[in-house]
């Protein structure tokens, strides 16, 4: 099972709308579209999986809220920085108010 957060994404947003439009227009159809978003979603999955090299780091002031449940996490955190690495030095390049994380449970192998 590939988890389907991903077609919230500018990217999935903009592949599910270029799909409803060639479906009603009738050069596609609905099953699919559907094949074409389920396979989005395991190479989204994919991809992150094995992409181990991190670009950005952040670092929260406060961790404000932590739920799990269904073997999900929701983490809200206040006061956020990201910082990118040039090398050996750390630069800022973004400072949030408030950052919200979801994050999934995965099989290695999926």
């Amino acid at each position: 099972m590939a988890y389907k957060m991903y077609r919230g994404t500018t990217l999935g947003e903009t592949l599910q709308e270029t799909l409803d439009y060639l479906i009603q227009f009738g050069d596609l159809n609905p099953n699919l579209a559907e094949d074409v978003l389920d396979q989005f979603d395991r190479s989204v999955n994919r991809l992150l999986r094995h992409n181990d090299k991190p670009q950005l780091t952040f670092k929260g002031d406060k961790l404000d809220v932590y739920r799990f449940c269904d073997k999900v996490w929701i983490l809200i955190l206040k006061d956020v920085v990201f910082y990118e690495r040039d090398g050996r030095e750390k630069h800022e390049i973004l400072h949030v108010g408030k950052m919200k994380i979801v994050a999934c449970e995965t099989r290695i192998g999926m």
